[in-house]
């Protein structure tokens, strides 16, 4: 059975949402989707990791770092908004598992290449960019797929288990991915080995989660449209954003943390190098200390979607985050580092899933792929807090490029709450 998301609210501007976090895991279609986010996300995680270590054992610059994260995101901007227009004309379950289809066969190919020993700089940037366009063009289906398989009184517990995967993925992935590569490579940083069999086993778990995607039961069909017309679609989608503040908003307090509250994962890999000194068994411990906070963070709000005053949280919460991100760029022991980054992790999973339920009861059915695929695209700025960050930290060091950063998160959210008004309306209801 599916169920049309309607927008009700109380007093507070939200229908209050269950407690009861396996009520959202008892709908069977969503339970399998679910799962296969989980293998998915798994497969990214550990991806995170054995490029990260890889990438900076090749060229040893943060800056280059920033470059392979650059084109994982470029297509995010490029793409992202034909991928919504994609998930509200097709179905979006057939989109989701070509998507693991071909991201399975390009992982492949990867490892074929590490394995010969030839990997380069290069490659990464280019398998990046493959990667970032396939997860453009079917990430708005996967996430728009949500609301029509469960009811609206469950629509925060689903955000919130989703997050939950993710950071599951985060706590185990990168740990299994740096014990692969410091078992395998036995101490030796040269080897390749260990990477190319991290990349095998990604691509088997993106071939689970496509087999798992088939297990679910029918979905609704796509929209129907009278002709198909890709540019009118996609400036509806400005236009209503544009007429809605309570949806510009959220979208706005989305970008903040992808410009600088992201630039962390992307500097992690030469943070444990440069500053503490560790190995990718250190790397992967330090992002699944990272994962074990966020597991807080999102069961938390799986639990809360009864929360009052949502938008005053949003806030406080980016605050929140970018105040944690520049006293981690002030820790320089593994004792400081790892407590710092659990927080991190839990402030920035609980933020991320009440901005997307937050946005999911917002958007009106026929519109919500392509509202999803705007505010993903809005995430592939992510690379106008990057650079300058990996500037920063080519030039002055890594500890002092993320104080810089959390410091820029803070500044930036205030300013935000100033003088864009629709910040502040990201509580109120409208109509249906």
């Amino acid at each position: 059975m599916c169920y049309h998301v309607r927008f009700l609210h109380n007093q507070t501007g939200y229908r209050l949402a269950s407690r009861d976090i396996w009520q959202a895991l008892a709908v069977r279609n969503f339970m399998w989707l679910w799962i296969g986010s989980l293998g998915s996300s798994f497969a990214m995680n550990m991806q995170i990791i054995a490029r990260g270590w890889l990438v900076y054992e090749l060229t040893a610059s943060p800056l280059d770092l920033g470059w392979v994260t650059m084109s994982f995101m470029v297509p995010t901007v490029l793409f992202s908004l034909y991928g919504g227009v994609l998930a509200d004309r097709l179905p979006k379950k057939k989109v989701i598992v070509s998507a693991q289809g071909l991201n399975c066969l390009a992982t492949v190919v990867m490892a074929a290449i590490i394995f010969s020993g030839s990997v380069t700089f290069w490659d990464f940037l280019w398998f990046g960019f493959f990667n970032g366009t396939i997860l453009a063009l079917s990430m708005p289906a996967r996430q728009a797929l949500v609301p029509e398989l469960i009811p609206e009184r469950l629509i925060f517990s689903a955000m919130g288990l989703n997050t939950t995967s993710w950071n599951l993925a985060r706590i185990v992935g990168p740990a299994l991915a740096g014990f692969l590569i410091a078992v395998i490579a036995g101490g030796d940083k040269t080897s390749t080995f260990g990477v190319g069999v991290v990349y095998v086993v990604i691509a088997s778990l993106y071939f689970i989660s496509a087999v798992t995607i088939l297990l679910v039961g029918k979905t609704p069909r796509a929209n129907p449209r009278r002709k198909a017309d890709a540019l009118r679609d996609m400036k509806e989608a400005l236009v209503y954003i544009r007429q809605r503040p309570p949806v510009f908003g959220l979208i706005v307090l989305s970008i903040i943390p992808f410009l600088f509250g992201m630039p962390l994962n992307t500097l992690l890999p030469a943070f444990n190098h440069d500053v503490l000194g560790g190995g990718a068994d250190d790397l992967g411990f330090l992002v699944s200390a990272m994962g074990a906070g966020a597991i807080v963070g999102s069961l938390m709000m799986a639990t809360m979607g009864d929360l009052r005053r949502k938008g005053t949280w949003l806030i406080v919460t980016c605050l929140a985050w970018g105040a944690a991100t520049a006293l981690f760029g002030f820790s320089h022991t593994s004792l400081v580092v790892t407590s710092v980054i659990i927080i991190i992790g839990w402030i920035g999973s609980w933020n991320m899933s009440l901005n997307r339920g937050m946005l999911q009861v917002q958007v009106d059915d026929h519109m919500r792929g392509r509202i999803m695929s705007v505010d993903m695209m809005s995430h592939g700025l992510m690379p106008l807090g990057v650079f300058p960050i990996t500037y920063i930290a080519e030039v002055h060091g890594v500890d002092s490029a993320l104080v810089a950063s959390g410091l820029a998160f803070v500044g930036l959210t205030l300013l935000c709450v100033l003088f864009i008004p629709s910040v502040r309306r990201t509580d109120q209801s409208h109509s249906v």
